[in-house]
Protein backbone atom coordinates (compact mmCIF):
# COMPACT_ATOMS: atom_id res chain seq x y z
CA UNK A 1 0.00 0.00 0.00
CA UNK A 2 1.34 3.55 -0.49
CA UNK A 3 1.61 5.28 2.37
CA UNK A 4 -0.12 8.97 2.58
CA UNK A 5 1.29 12.02 2.57
CA UNK A 6 0.46 14.37 5.21
CA UNK A 7 -0.51 17.60 3.91
CA UNK A 8 1.33 20.65 5.79
CA UNK A 9 -0.55 23.33 6.82
CA UNK A 10 -2.06 26.08 9.20
CA UNK A 11 -4.66 25.08 12.37
CA UNK A 12 -7.82 27.68 12.82
CA UNK A 13 -6.08 28.34 15.77
CA UNK A 14 -2.62 29.43 14.34
CA UNK A 15 -4.55 31.66 12.14
CA UNK A 16 -6.01 33.47 14.54
CA UNK A 17 -3.07 34.25 16.53
CA UNK A 18 -1.29 35.92 13.74
CA UNK A 19 -5.06 37.32 12.94
CA UNK A 20 -4.65 39.29 16.56
CA UNK A 21 -0.62 39.67 16.16
CA UNK A 22 -1.36 41.48 13.10
CA UNK A 23 -4.21 43.93 14.21
CA UNK A 24 -1.57 44.30 17.62
CA UNK A 25 1.07 45.55 15.38
CA UNK A 26 -1.34 47.55 13.13
CA UNK A 27 -3.46 49.23 16.14
CA UNK A 28 0.22 50.21 17.49
CA UNK A 29 1.50 51.70 14.60
CA UNK A 30 -1.61 54.08 14.52
CA UNK A 31 -1.50 54.67 18.20
CA UNK A 32 1.98 55.94 17.21
CA UNK A 33 0.96 58.29 14.52
CA UNK A 34 -2.33 59.26 17.04
CA UNK A 35 0.65 60.49 19.89
CA UNK A 36 3.24 61.68 17.08
CA UNK A 37 0.27 63.96 15.61
CA UNK A 38 -0.38 65.35 19.39
CA UNK A 39 2.49 66.44 20.31
CA UNK A 40 3.15 67.83 17.07
CA UNK A 41 -0.29 70.11 18.00
CA UNK A 42 1.16 70.97 21.24
CA UNK A 43 4.46 72.31 20.11
CA UNK A 44 2.19 73.79 17.71
CA UNK A 45 0.15 75.31 20.58
CA UNK A 46 3.27 75.99 22.36
CA UNK A 47 4.96 78.46 20.47
CA UNK A 48 1.34 80.71 20.72
CA UNK A 49 1.74 80.46 24.44
CA UNK A 50 5.28 81.00 23.61
CA UNK A 51 5.68 84.50 21.88
CA UNK A 52 4.10 86.87 24.25
CA UNK A 53 5.74 85.98 26.98
CA UNK A 54 9.51 87.69 24.84
CA UNK A 55 7.39 90.93 24.46
CA UNK A 56 6.21 90.69 28.19
CA UNK A 57 10.25 90.09 29.20
CA UNK A 58 11.35 92.38 26.83
CA UNK A 59 9.15 95.18 27.65
CA UNK A 60 9.83 94.85 31.31
CA UNK A 61 13.33 94.83 30.81
CA UNK A 62 13.58 98.06 28.46
CA UNK A 63 10.39 99.82 28.60
CA UNK A 64 10.10 99.17 24.68
CA UNK A 65 9.06 96.80 22.23
CA UNK A 66 11.07 94.26 20.23
CA UNK A 67 11.14 95.05 16.86
CA UNK A 68 9.80 98.89 17.62
CA UNK A 69 12.87 99.79 20.27
CA UNK A 70 14.39 102.83 19.39
CA UNK A 71 17.45 102.21 21.64
CA UNK A 72 17.80 98.42 20.90
CA UNK A 73 21.49 98.59 20.46
CA UNK A 74 21.92 100.19 23.82
CA UNK A 75 20.00 97.50 25.45
CA UNK A 76 20.88 94.62 24.02
CA UNK A 77 24.19 95.18 21.80
CA UNK A 78 25.71 94.08 18.46
CA UNK A 79 24.00 93.45 16.10
CA UNK A 80 21.22 95.78 16.98
CA UNK A 81 21.05 99.47 16.57
CA UNK A 82 20.20 102.34 17.98
CA UNK A 83 18.44 104.53 15.79
CA UNK A 84 17.96 108.40 15.17
CA UNK A 85 16.96 110.89 18.11
CA UNK A 86 14.04 111.58 17.82
CA UNK A 87 13.01 108.08 17.03
CA UNK A 88 11.84 108.47 13.15
CA UNK A 89 8.34 106.51 12.59
CA UNK A 90 7.22 104.14 12.86
CA UNK A 91 9.59 103.01 14.86
CA UNK A 92 8.97 103.75 19.01
CA UNK A 93 4.80 103.81 18.29
CA UNK A 94 4.11 100.65 20.24
CA UNK A 95 3.11 98.50 16.90
CA UNK A 96 5.41 95.79 15.34
CA UNK A 97 5.06 97.11 11.53
CA UNK A 98 5.91 94.75 8.87
CA UNK A 99 3.58 91.63 7.78
CA UNK A 100 3.69 88.86 9.93
CA UNK A 101 6.28 86.48 7.30
CA UNK A 102 7.94 90.02 5.80
CA UNK A 103 11.34 89.08 4.73
CA UNK A 104 12.41 92.88 4.44
CA UNK A 105 15.55 92.86 6.80
CA UNK A 106 14.27 96.84 8.12
CA UNK A 107 10.56 96.07 9.09
CA UNK A 108 10.13 95.74 12.90
CA UNK A 109 8.23 92.05 12.65
CA UNK A 110 11.66 90.91 10.91
CA UNK A 111 13.47 92.87 13.42
CA UNK A 112 12.04 91.72 16.53
CA UNK A 113 13.41 87.97 16.19
CA UNK A 114 17.18 89.36 16.57
CA UNK A 115 16.16 91.83 19.89
CA UNK A 116 14.25 88.90 21.85
CA UNK A 117 17.39 86.34 21.01
CA UNK A 118 20.09 89.47 21.89
CA UNK A 119 17.95 90.09 25.44
CA UNK A 120 18.38 86.65 25.44
CA UNK A 121 14.46 85.83 25.54
CA UNK A 122 14.66 83.28 23.04
CA UNK A 123 17.07 81.34 20.97
CA UNK A 124 18.24 81.39 17.44
CA UNK A 125 20.33 83.03 15.39
CA UNK A 126 20.87 86.80 15.85
CA UNK A 127 22.40 87.38 11.75
CA UNK A 128 19.55 89.23 9.97
CA UNK A 129 21.06 87.49 6.48
CA UNK A 130 21.29 83.66 8.50
CA UNK A 131 19.49 80.94 6.34
CA UNK A 132 18.01 79.75 9.94
CA UNK A 133 17.30 83.29 11.37
CA UNK A 134 13.27 82.77 10.64
CA UNK A 135 11.91 80.73 13.10
CA UNK A 136 10.09 76.92 12.50
CA UNK A 137 7.30 75.29 13.89
CA UNK A 138 7.47 72.23 14.71
CA UNK A 139 6.24 71.11 10.86
CA UNK A 140 8.86 73.31 9.70
CA UNK A 141 6.75 76.48 8.93
CA UNK A 142 7.77 80.05 9.25
CA UNK A 143 6.51 81.85 12.39
CA UNK A 144 6.28 85.12 12.57
CA UNK A 145 4.40 88.31 14.87
CA UNK A 146 2.78 91.80 13.71
CA UNK A 147 0.54 94.04 14.97
CA UNK A 148 -3.09 93.19 13.51
CA UNK A 149 -3.44 97.00 11.10
CA UNK A 150 -4.91 97.74 8.03
CA UNK A 151 -2.78 95.87 5.41
CA UNK A 152 -1.07 93.07 7.77
CA UNK A 153 -4.01 91.85 9.84
CA UNK A 154 -6.53 89.15 9.02
CA UNK A 155 -10.30 89.59 8.43
CA UNK A 156 -12.47 89.94 11.94
CA UNK A 157 -8.86 89.16 14.16
CA UNK A 158 -8.67 92.27 16.51
CA UNK A 159 -6.04 92.30 19.33
CA UNK A 160 -2.31 93.83 19.98
CA UNK A 161 -0.57 91.43 18.52
CA UNK A 162 -0.87 88.61 16.03
CA UNK A 163 1.34 85.82 15.97
CA UNK A 164 0.84 83.17 12.34
CA UNK A 165 2.51 80.19 11.87
CA UNK A 166 2.75 78.42 8.81
CA UNK A 167 2.55 75.40 6.90
CA UNK A 168 0.06 73.61 8.87
CA UNK A 169 -2.17 70.72 7.70
CA UNK A 170 -5.74 70.91 7.60
CA UNK A 171 -6.23 68.29 10.51
CA UNK A 172 -3.57 69.94 12.33
CA UNK A 173 -5.23 73.61 12.25
CA UNK A 174 -8.26 72.57 13.10
CA UNK A 175 -7.13 70.83 16.74
CA UNK A 176 -5.30 74.26 17.49
CA UNK A 177 -8.31 75.94 17.36
CA UNK A 178 -10.23 73.69 19.40
CA UNK A 179 -7.60 72.95 21.83
CA UNK A 180 -6.28 77.35 22.33
CA UNK A 181 -9.70 78.98 21.27
CA UNK A 182 -13.61 78.40 20.09
CA UNK A 183 -13.27 75.50 17.54
CA UNK A 184 -14.51 77.95 14.72
CA UNK A 185 -11.53 78.88 12.75
CA UNK A 186 -13.33 82.00 11.62
CA UNK A 187 -14.44 83.39 15.16
CA UNK A 188 -12.85 83.72 18.19
CA UNK A 189 -8.76 85.08 18.43
CA UNK A 190 -7.69 82.37 16.35
CA UNK A 191 -8.50 82.25 12.84
CA UNK A 192 -7.18 80.19 9.50
CA UNK A 193 -6.27 81.82 6.34
CA UNK A 194 -4.55 80.13 3.09
CA UNK A 195 -0.86 79.12 3.28
CA UNK A 196 2.08 81.39 2.00
CA UNK A 197 -0.28 84.65 2.38
CA UNK A 198 1.53 88.00 1.69
CA UNK A 199 0.88 91.36 2.76
CA UNK A 200 -2.82 91.95 1.96
CA UNK A 201 -3.32 94.91 -0.49
CA UNK A 202 -7.36 95.48 -0.17
CA UNK A 203 -7.30 95.31 3.74
CA UNK A 204 -7.70 91.95 5.46
CA UNK A 205 -6.35 88.74 4.38
CA UNK A 206 -9.62 86.58 4.04
CA UNK A 207 -10.35 83.98 6.67
CA UNK A 208 -10.63 79.96 5.74
CA UNK A 209 -13.75 78.21 7.54
CA UNK A 210 -13.36 75.04 9.16
CA UNK A 211 -15.96 72.99 6.60
CA UNK A 212 -13.74 74.58 3.98
CA UNK A 213 -10.66 73.12 5.47
CA UNK A 214 -9.18 69.86 4.02
CA UNK A 215 -7.07 68.00 6.32
CA UNK A 216 -4.26 67.81 4.21
CA UNK A 217 -3.56 70.81 2.76
CA UNK A 218 -1.42 73.16 4.55
CA UNK A 219 -2.89 76.91 6.15
CA UNK A 220 -1.89 79.45 8.37
CA UNK A 221 -3.03 79.66 11.75
CA UNK A 222 -2.99 83.30 13.29
CA UNK A 223 -3.76 84.21 16.49
CA UNK A 224 -4.55 87.88 18.06
CA UNK A 225 -3.89 88.68 21.73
Amino acid sequence: MKSRQRQAGFTLVEIAIVLVIIGLLLGGILKGQELINSAKVKNLANDFRTIPTYIYGYQDKFRALPGDDCKAGSHVGTPAVDLATPCPAPAGNGVINGMWNSTTQTDESYLFWQEVRLANLAAGPTTLTDADYIPKNAVGGPIGITSPITGQTVAGLTGTYMICSGGIQGKFAKQLDIQMDDGNTTTGSMRVVADGTAQSTGGAIPMTGAGAIDDATNYTVCMAF
